[in-house]
């Protein structure tokens, strides 16, 4: 697909996100696209969007004529998480496709959906295009008290309350 591109040409396509980390030819080949940067966005979407597979997919934009400001970067965009829950399919709403055609516009860092990531950190993982090695999704765990756990379970046990033995 990419030898038919035009000097201007801009290419999205869908992929399965194996393609983003498996070694081998497709390696080579990610490799290859990524030295020539041609790689504008890697865009993460949902489980169960298509017919026949629930594994989640990827569109990559890839683009022969990117803007001087997105030389030598790509755009991560997380959008897992943005669809409508179907009985037998899940579905984008135009809301979704909306965020994620603003954030790709924007081609700007958006905390836990979107990152922008220069091609040198992406060599130095191997060329490896995993969205989540790029955009930390994770939600912040609770904080403990030890010390005021350790007294809560001190006067539980001195008011004679003990587990349940299974």
């Amino acid at each position: 697909m990419v030898a038919v591109l035009n000097a201007t040409g801009r290419l999205g396509v869908v992929m399965p996100h194996g393609v983003l980390f498996r070694g081998g030819a497709e390696g080579k080949i990610r490799q290859g696209l990524l030295q020539e940067d041609l790689f504008e966005a890697v865009i993460g979407l949902a489980p169960n969007l298509f017919y026949g597979t629930g594994i989640p997919a990827s569109i990559l934009v890839l683009n022969r004529a990117k803007q001087a400001a997105r030389k030598g970067r790509v755009l991560f965009i997380d959008a897992s998480g943005e669809f409508e829950e179907g009985s037998n399919q899940n579905r984008l709403r135009d809301q979704d496709i909306d965020h994620i055609a603003r954030t790709f516009h924007a081609f700007a860092d958006v905390e836990k959906y979107a990152r922008v990531v220069p091609l040198a950190e992406i060599e130095q993982n191997d060329w490896n295009l995993n969205i989540s090695r790029y955009v930390d999704t994770s939600e912040e765990e609770e904080r403990i008290d030890v010390a005021e756990a350790v007294r809560k379970l001190r006067n539980w046990r001195a008011n004679g309350l003990r587990p349940r033995r299974r």
